[in-house]
């Protein structure tokens, strides 16, 4: 049977529904399920918050009787293994449905082509590739961490009419309007992790969490570049840090055990504190998330890093801790009282992201949102490490002293396409994507 504009408009629903559970599916891709028979849709789901039960049994359940002879939507390539659950394919076959339409065929290789082959061999008829440019951008997170080792990165910067993020000495400065704010505060609740350097913590003193009523428990988990626990302990994110989890991100060099190390390649990440259900959990091989693969691409180009030099300027001095600590003792009373506050701190190089970025992949991070600063943004952007930007483009004019954006519209690295423009009051967010 060939595909159809129905097909087609059947899959953006089920596209559309498997974006309500992103970033709150732990480490399972959230996936949108239709159910329809005679061009009604008898059944519906999303993976579930937390990444069980998966959509199809959710949907399949729905639809009931109704599913015998009908058409399954489903956004990713049903999962065939057991784990947990049973498989969401044996699931469609039992419930007799006659046609399955798929969107991405899942690169896990417990899955891949082995949900569809189960699918045929019962005799269902089976579509995939409706849509499937759509559908891998609702499931870039999940695509990325199976394909490339490593979180889906998105970069944020809010820019000036003159070009820049922010001014000196000013704390954080409101560049984009309330209508702006409250778009990035949803990207917050659809995102695992949020990544800062320690001049922006030191300077601005954010918080980092979602602010929109209803979805303060989705904020993601911070995470801070500070190579010489230069954090304040009288700051936002220390004392919130019992509330939403906060991860230092420091250098070896202050490690405890930086003697017994020394010559020793960048440590990976100990566990990371948990949140939204798995994350840092050990993960669950039979679930629908990925296994330990190996890193591919960008990320395999990194198993010799070259190394990259500090930040000139991302650690500016500040009472109250802001000044980097030397003193071994200074250090190791600052690395207590962190912990004492329910900071957790992790010792791999900063300044090496494409080390970073494997270990929270293994802790189930399938997304990471970079807000700041300027040396922390093009960090990630020479390393080729951003796969998304999320440029905000702002009428005020910041002026003297202002702090120049690390990218322009005029200036976006090639290999990304321009995918929508959409305004918020008096500001322009342009998207740039890299094809995954």
């Amino acid at each position: 049977m060939s595909v159809t504009a129905d097909d087609e408009g059947f899959m953006a629903a089920a596209i559309h529904l498997s974006r309500q559970h992103l970033g709150r599916t732990a480490t399972n891709p959230s996936v949108g399920c239709l159910i329809v028979k005679d061009g009604i849709i008898v059944g519906h789901a999303v993976t579930a918050l937390g990444g069980r039960p998966h959509a199809e049994p959710q949907a399949l359940a729905e639809a009931g009787e109704l599913a015998r002879g009908a058409t399954a939507y489903v956004t990713l390539e049903p999962c065939s293994h057991h784990g947990k659950t049973p498989p969401c394919a044996e699931a469609l076959i039992a419930y007799g449905v006659a046609r399955v339409v798929i969107s991405v065929t899942d690169p896990d290789p417990r899955v891949s082509g082995r949900g569809i082959a189960m699918l045929r061999q019962a005799g269902i008829e089976v579509d995939a590739g409706v849509l499937e440019t759509e559908g891998r951008r609702s499931l870039a997170a999940y695509l990325t961490r199976q394909t490339k080792n490593r979180p889906y990165v998105t970069l944020k910067l809010a820019v000036s009419a003159d070009g820049m993020i922010g001014r000196e000495g000013a704390g954080q400065v409101a560049i984009t309007g309330p209508e702006a704010r409250a778009e990035v505060q949803a990207l917050r609740a659809e995102t695992d992790a949020i990544l800062v350097g320690i001049g922006t913590a030191v300077a601005d003193d954010p918080l980092l969490t979602v602010r929109t009523p209803g979805l303060e428990a989705q904020s993601p988990i911070r995470i801070l570049l500070d190579p010489a626990l230069a954090l304040p302990l009288t700051s936002k994110l220390v004392q919130t840090a019992r509330e939403v989890p906060v991860i230092v991100v420091a250098s070896e060099d202050v490690s405890p055990l930086a003697a017994d190390a020394e010559g020793l390649p960048p440590s990976v990440l100990p566990d990371i504190s948990p949140t939204r259900g798995e994350i840092g959990k050990e993960r669950d091989p039979t679930s629908q998330a990925d296994s330990a693969s190996p890193a591919t691409e960008d990320v395999g180009q990194g198993a010799k890093p070259q190394p990259i030099s500090p930040l000139v300027g991302e650690m500016p001095g500040r009472a109250e801790g802001g000044t980097p600590p030397t003193d071994p003792s200074v250090i190791n009373s600052r690395r207590a009282a962190l912990e004492a506050a329910g900071v957790e701190i992790v010792y791999c190089n900063p300044y090496h992201p494409e080390v970073l970025l494997p270990a929270l992949a293994t802790r189930g991070i399938s997304s990471l949102l970079v807000e700041g600063g300027a040396k922390t943004a093009r960090l990630f952007l020479d390393a080729g490490l951003v796969d998304r930007i999320q440029l905000y483009q702002s009428p005020i004019v910041i002026g003297k002293g202002g702090i120049e954006s690390p990218l322009q519209a005029t200036d976006i690295p090639s290999g990304f396409m321009h995918m929508d423009t959409r305004t918020f009051g008096d500001d322009r967010l342009d998207e740039y994507e890299r094809e995954l």
